[in-house]
């Protein structure tokens, strides 16, 4: 009778940790007290599990969010892409990336400095993307979420002047809110990421409208 009460209360444990994840700046904390070795991005992976797919998609669509120039998404989409597709694709339940990436890593020293710096700000972003209302629990779910995000990170990809800089700023969102298990922030995420498909539409119509009467 005592094995099966503590059997019970260790999975109402586990479902609110579930439900109410570790957040991404304690994690990373967590891993910079990593001192024996280089912290590599299969680490980080296996540390977010299931949360791996919107964390990358963070990381990724920040550079993004940065003035580059013209053609530097080419090179700064593509990871878009590749996580985007296994957020869809994937059997597995995390991002699972070539051996030369997953081996890339930093010195703990480094790690901790960039730790740091990153904190305060992800401490402050986590006050407004929190655990709740959250709806996408099935895989199904999860690639309905990755086929959109594949979208906005081909537009992203694609040289489409001032039409690259919304869909990068919806993943980061969704990615974000998706890594913290915030629907509703995902579904906010979703709505910006419409409404930056629409103004890339725009913008390319226009532009053909006009290469139409040039021509």
């Amino acid at each position: 009778m005592t094995d099966r009460a503590e059997t019970w209360v260790a999975g109402l444990v586990t479902a609110r940790e579930h439900h109410h994840p570790e957040n991404l700046s304690d994690l990373l904390v967590r891993l910079a007290r990593t001192t024996d070795r280089k912290v590599t991005i299969r680490d980080i992976a296996i540390a977010l599990q299931d949360r791996s797919f919107g964390a990358f998609l963070l990381v990724f669509a920040l550079p993004n969010l940065v003035p580059m120039p013209p053609g530097a998404t080419f090179i700064l989409g593509l990871p878009l892409i590749f996580v985007a597709w296994q957020m869809m694709a994937s059997p597995g339940g995390r991002v699972f990336f070539p051996r030369v990436v997953s081996d890339y890593g930093v010195e703990p020293q480094t790690f901790e400095a960039i730790v740091k710096r990153l904190v305060p700000w992800m401490r402050w972003a986590e006050k407004l993307v929190i655990p709740r209302f959250w709806l996408f629990e099935s895989r199904f779910a999860e690639r309905v979420i990755g086929f959109f995000a594949l979208i906005l990170a081909i537009v992203v990809f694609l040289p489409i002047p001032l039409g690259n800089w919304p869909p990068a700023f919806a993943l980061a969102l969704l990615g974000f809110a998706h890594s913290q298990r915030d629907g509703l922030g995902v579904v906010v995420g979703c709505l910006i990421g419409l409404l930056s498909l629409a103004v890339a539409g725009f913008v390319v119509y226009t532009a053909l409208a006009v290469v139409a009467l040039v021509i």
